[in-house]
């Protein structure tokens, strides 16, 4: 029998990072925080879900893929950066119970046979896992970015936990890409205090305070779209009544940034 595995909310960093070696030196500290989120879990995974903020759409689509290609959305980086491969397996099979199980909760879902791994997913995966060999799955957003949604996609994800699949939602805590550099420190600060206050309260307080996010200091400066927000909604669901845990911070990324990454279980 697995181990229930815990989830995350992760801050995943910027573009293809791990292959241009002045970003690596830059996401040093995020760097370490994805080895030691491996050496922590209890088990290696069975498979790893991870929900993007790069992939959403009207209608929740699951990743069935047996050996999904790759997705480079991202502009402007070395040309090496766009024959990166990270060639995990999918996981179909698992892929199904997660549709089924979305359906049971009365999520409009469905499979998708084509869609590849986008770098919200594969860098992060290629740290932790570099030898590519835990099977690897995606599940997209709902493009409305409902917050009760998401949470509801996570509730309803969370047997998968205690099957040995670890849920991670991928994205940034500060996600403003016009406003980096020292004008980033304020806003980056102020809405990275809110969201760690939030998440430490007792499980309905926080669930209640996450989904009036956008009350936060500084909210909309900090998500203008919320794209790189909304994973932290399936993560929290899929283990709603459990502790919270802070397993990155750090501030002045690019010069003003304050970035967290989370454990919950």
């Amino acid at each position: 029998m697995a181990n229930k595995l815990p989830t995350y909310f992760i801050s995943h960093g910027g573009g293809p990072w791990p292959w241009v070696p002045q970003m690596r030196e830059i996401f040093a500290n995020l760097e370490r925080s994805f080895v030691e989120m491996v050496d922590d879990l209890p088990q290696k995974p069975k498979a790893v879900l991870m929900i993007s903020g790069h992939w959403e759409a009207e209608m929740v689509q699951v990743m069935a893929s047996p050996q999904p290609p790759m997705v480079y959305d991202y502009g402007g980086f070395p040309a090496h950066t766009y024959s990166v491969v990270y060639p995990s397996p999918g996981a179909p099979e698992i892929a199904e119970k997660a549709l089924n199980l979305l359906k049971d909760a009365e999520i409009a879902v469905e499979l998708n046979v084509t869609q590849g791994y986008d770098h919200g997913t594969f860098v992060p995966m290629a740290i932790m896992y570099p030898q590519a060999n835990v099977p690897l799955f995606q599940i997209s957003l709902q493009a409305s970015y409902d917050p009760a949604t998401h949470l509801a996609m996570g509730r309803a994800l969370a047997p998968l936990r205690d099957e040995g699949v670890l849920i991670v939602g991928s994205g940034l805590s500060y996600h403003n890409l016009r406003l980096f550099g020292p004008e980033a420190r304020e806003p980056s600060d102020g809405f990275d205090a809110w969201l760690h206050d939030a998440l430490m309260q007792e499980p309905d307080a926080r669930t209640a305070a996450m989904i009036d996010w956008e009350s936060a200091p500084y909210a909309r400066v900090s998500h203008k779209q919320e794209d790189h927000l909304v994973p932290i909604f399936v993560a929290l669901g899929a283990a709603e009544g459990e502790a919270a845990t802070m397993i990155y911070h750090e501030k002045g990324l690019f010069g003003g940034v304050t970035a967290s990454s989370y454990r919950f279980g």
